[in-house]
């Protein structure tokens, strides 16, 4: 189907990883999986994401410094990025949305139900 949004999915935590690919898939999405910054990086301007969801903690590059390349390529700065993260400090947060995230949330805060309705609203607002 080419009416598939594809989200790229940044996750370290391979179970987490998991989690998130099945709930995202099973409600249509098409998911693409990335373990470190550096790959989720590389994906993200291969792919061509509709929306980037991004862990902080993570191997290589971590989210704020992958976030911070995403705004600068001129070709994913208008990407939608959500930060899903268990970073729930609010320097943290405010650094997130400093950087250009779209929406941040603390992975513990929110079941993956949650997070997929987000993602299908952020989606919505950006066409």
């Amino acid at each position: 189907m080419a009416d598939k949004k594809k989200i790229l999915l940044a996750e370290d935590e391979k179970m987490i990883a998991d989690m998130y690919s099945t709930k995202f898939a099973l409600e249509g999405y098409d998911v693409i999986t990335a373990h470190d910054g550096a790959e989720a990086l590389a994906l993200a301007k291969s792919e061509k994401p509709d929306i980037i969801l991004l862990d902080i903690i993570m191997p290589k590059l971590d989210g704020f410094a992958a976030l911070k390349s995403i705004r600068e390529d001129a070709s994913l700065k208008s990407t939608p990025v959500i930060l899903l993260t268990n970073l729930g400090q609010e320097d943290d947060i405010k650094k997130g949305k400093e950087l250009g995230a779209d929406d941040y949330f603390v992975k513990a805060n929110h079941a993956p139900q949650e997070i997929v309705e987000k993602v299908t609203a952020v989606l919505a607002r950006h066409g």
